[in-house]
């Protein structure tokens, strides 16, 4: 079952992906990515792999020692479950700088490189985008704090 898991993780993303690198000027692509919801299949894969292991993981991640995440993700279970947790928060994060992007006017030939960086490297793709996303000023308005006090 854990193997399962772990391949379906990915396999769960990976259209969403697709949807902000290849097709990001489709209308259905901004549609679906707007949704925070598009992790809601990787949490619960996640859900799955890490409630029944409650008991370990609680005290693991309250009181962390190396040792101890070096322990929990040793194992199958924690392998997999550490997975989804990258793959959930790669997404949400790769979902904000494409809408952010988007906003900004990030030209998408920009974007894909960041893209796949960040599913692959997920704070170095992070990264990447912080520094592109400075190119480019918000198209959106934003209140003046000089003005509002």
């Amino acid at each position: 079952m854990t193997g399962t898991l772990f391949t379906l993780t990915f396999a769960v993303a990976t259209p969403f992906w697709a949807l902000m690198i290849l097709l990001p000027h489709w209308s259905v692509t901004g549609r679906v990515i707007r949704s925070p919801l598009i992790v809601a299949p990787v949490l619960a894969i996640y859900a799955m792999l890490v409630i029944p292991a409650l008991a370990e993981v609680l005290p693991a991640v309250a009181s962390p020692t190396l040792a101890g995440i070096r322990d929990l993700l040793g194992t199958d279970d924690g392998a997999a479950a550490a997975w989804a947790h990258m793959i959930a928060f790669d997404l949400f994060v790769g979902r904000w700088a494409w809408l952010d992007s988007r906003e900004r006017g990030v030209p998408s030939l920009v974007m894909a490189p960041v893209l796949v960086l960040t599913i692959l490297l997920g704070p170095l793709g992070l990264a990447a985008y912080l520094g592109v996303r400075t190119r480019w000023a918000s198209k959106v308005s934003r209140p003046d704090p000089q003005r509002l006090g």
